[in-house]
């Protein structure tokens, strides 16, 4: 007797925004056909179309908000939406257990230097060179951080929940990115952590006992004009205010441009 082939089902979706980015042309900012596999959930789907869910906040089938655990349907019209920071959808299925915006951070290996610019800022930022991929998942899972990336495999392990993919190469665009797309703006405190290491700030006292201590570290020229200090209180690194900080505050108030 012949087989009859399984005729195949297919779902209408679309995705909205930045998630385009992850899409070839032809499927940008329209609706398209994509094959439905049986046992597929919607999580599923998307990320068989190139897309982290890190990315989704907001999946609609037919107009109504449905999990990631949702399997769709032939015939299903399912619209999917990138993270929602500055709008309120609290009445509609949430995606994560929590929420995204926790603004502690940990980067991949190729994003150094915007691991710098987020210290810059205020917020803390765990960087580490010698960590894989599976070092950096389990690590944002266990810590509650979201984890930056410009690799989409990295976003779609399973046990990263909260996760950004980076679209810019540029730092001083990716640091703008970040807080345009978490809405950072209002929770930013420049000068407050280490670039080093991330660790608090806390101010020298001049001429105080700790001042005292650490005095020495400080160059002659630069004790002969500044009396404002401040000490990281996890590696001990000594801040004051030097020629470079004229390129730091260009890069604070570039950020500030991209709110509006």
């Amino acid at each position: 007797m012949e087989d009859v082939p399984l005729k195949k089902k297919f779902v209408t979706i679309r995705f909205y925004e930045e998630l385009n980015f992850f899409l070839p042309l032809s499927r940008q900012k329209t609706s398209f056909q994509a094959e439905l596999y049986t046992g597929q959930t919607v999580k599923d789907l998307i990320e068989s179309l190139g897309i982290p869910h890190t990315e989704v906040d907001l999946v609609l089938v037919d107009g109504r908000s449905v999990d990631f655990s949702y399997q769709p349907s032939a015939d299903d019209n399912i619209s999917v939406y990138p993270v929602f920071e500055t709008f309120d959808i609290s009445g509609l299925t949430l995606l994560r257990a929590e929420p995204l915006r926790n603004p502690a951070f940990v980067l991949d290996v190729h994003l150094g230097t915007l691991a710098r610019y987020i210290r810059l800022l205020g917020f803390s930022a765990v960087y580490r060179r010698d960590w894989g991929d599976a070092d950096l998942a389990s690590y944002a899972e266990e810590n509650k951080l979201i984890l930056l990336s410009r690799d989409r495999g990295l976003l779609k392990r399973k046990n990263v929940s909260h996760g950004m993919f980076i679209y810019h190469t540029d730092p001083r665009e990716q640091i703008k990115e970040v807080c345009r797309r978490l809405d950072l703006y209002s929770s930013i405190d420049p000068f407050s952590r280490c670039l080093k290491c991330g660790g608090k700030l806390y101010t020298l006292e001049y001429e105080s006992d700790d001042f005292k201590e650490i005095r020495d570290q400080i160059p002659e020229g630069v004790l002969s004009w500044c009396r404002e200090y401040k000490q990281c209180g996890t590696c001990g690194r000594i801040y004051w205010e030097g020629s470079h900080m004229k390129v730091l505050h260009g890069i604070i108030e570039s950020v500030f441009e991209g709110a509006s």
